[in-house]
């Protein structure tokens, strides 16, 4: 849409995301990406260390629960989506600001880690998870088992994987 800052963040999570229900039943999955700027001190030889940004971010829906059950803390991601500025009155009834990410897209970065990717089992949205990574790994996500591209080694024939097997066009 136009208007709004999209912007896109590397970083790790601070703590697990934390996966709660509205009062509809509505999923909601709310953690902390920490971003730390590094730059090379040529004068003092060596990489130093920026200020760090910490930034909330929510997902919502099945895609809560898919970064509920992939993601853990410490592990790298990228995080792209839309800033939101919210008011509030705190504890003790000052008003206040947060800026917070609402997250389009995540997943893990690679740079220093690899992942397993699997399909989750879809309920009419679409949508995957990751399993893996270099911080004890996330939680693995359920493969549906009608989808053969999902599972490593499949014998079932997909576009991907029997070359030839649907000529020189993709099937889509």
């Amino acid at each position: 849409m136009a208007g709004e800052t999209v912007i896109t963040v590397v970083g790790n999570l601070t703590a697990d995301p934390e996966l709660r229900y509205t009062q509809n039943g509505l999923p909601v999955a709310n953690f902390t990406i920490a971003s730390t700027p590094r730059t090379f001190d040529r004068q003092a030889n060596e990489w130093k260390d920026g200020d760090a940004l910490f930034l909330r971010a929510s997902v919502w829906r099945e895609f809560a629960e898919h970064v509920a059950g992939s993601l853990t803390k410490g592990m790298r991601v990228i995080a792209s989506g839309r800033l939101r500025q919210r008011s509030y009155q705190d504890k003790e009834g000052q008003n206040r600001t947060a800026i917070e990410l609402e997250v389009d897209e995540i997943g893990p970065s690679l740079r220093y880690a690899t992942a397993q990717v699997t399909r989750a089992a879809s309920n009419g949205g679409n949508g995957g998870g990751f399993s893996g990574g270099n911080s004890g790994g996330g939680r693995p996500q359920q493969q549906s088992s009608n989808e053969p591209w999902s599972t490593p080694g499949s014998s079932s024939a997909d576009a991907w994987s029997t070359p030839g097997s649907f000529g020189d066009d993709t099937p889509f």
